[in-house]
């Protein structure tokens, strides 16, 4: 059904994200992600993405992708994402990089079943089609709407399970709530203050303290590497 955070961002967890965002910013400047050429050719006429993309003025297509051109911070953001038709087994490598798509298409593929993390962060999915005999991410129950035409099956209105009804409520430790994380999908994140394990830390993260103690530390082990090194060289 979902995956309960236990807490909110713990060091290691800070470090990471800051690495990801710098990769995210390096990603983002050298254009559009690679998964709008993972597949040749433009965006198919007659597509679901297609017909989205011409109902709206600030989109526009590049490559397999419907693109916004809203201003900053949604510029270049991905909304639509049509990777029919592309001989694909297995979905791209930066398929996560379109978890920002309102509408996907990954009709005419010889798709093996498709686990439902793929689909992890895909909040803002309303309407994916896909292969007949896949089922919808999430399942039925993650759709308002599931049809079926010719070759291909349609999943439309992803749902919000934490709205559904309290019974994932006590998947969530106190001092958290329940969010959604993609179709039928769901996760816990600290309300307010709260950080840490099982969110029991009140209080703003001491960020300052936690990098410069990053920062000493990094610096003491480079004078160590740097010393040895010299000890080395003289010794030879």
């Amino acid at each position: 059904m979902g995956r309960p955070v236990a807490g909110g961002p713990g060091p290691r967890a800070w470090v990471l994200r800051l690495l990801l965002g710098l990769a995210a910013w390096r990603g983002g400047a050298a254009g559009p992600s690679a998964v709008c050429s993972c597949c040749p050719g433009p965006v198919r006429n007659g597509s679901s993405v297609a017909s989205y993309c011409a109902a709206r003025p600030a989109l526009e297509l590049q490559g397999r992708c419907c693109l916004s051109r809203e201003p900053e911070p949604e510029l270049g953001v991905i909304v639509g994402l049509d990777l029919g038709n592309c001989s694909l087994t297995l979905l791209c490598a930066g398929f996560p990089d379109a978890n920002t798509a309102v509408v996907i298409d990954l009709t005419e593929n010889p798709l093996g079943n498709i686990p439902n993390t793929s689909f992890q962060g895909f909040t803002r999915l309303q309407s994916i089609s896909l292969p007949r005999a896949l089922e919808c991410p999430g399942g039925n129950m993650a759709w308002d709407l599931n049809t079926t035409h010719g070759d291909s099956r349609t999943c439309q209105g992803q749902r919000n399970f934490c709205n559904s009804s309290g019974e994932l409520a006590w998947l969530c430790p106190e001092n958290s709530q329940c969010s959604p994380d993609g179709p039928g999908l769901v996760q816990c994140l600290c309300s307010g203050s709260y950080h840490g394990y099982k969110c029991l830390r009140e209080g703003t993260f001491p960020l300052l303290l936690f990098y410069g103690i990053l920062g000493a530390v990094t610096t003491t082990l480079s004078l160590l590497a740097w010393g040895s090194q010299r000890r080395k060289a003289k010794a030879s």
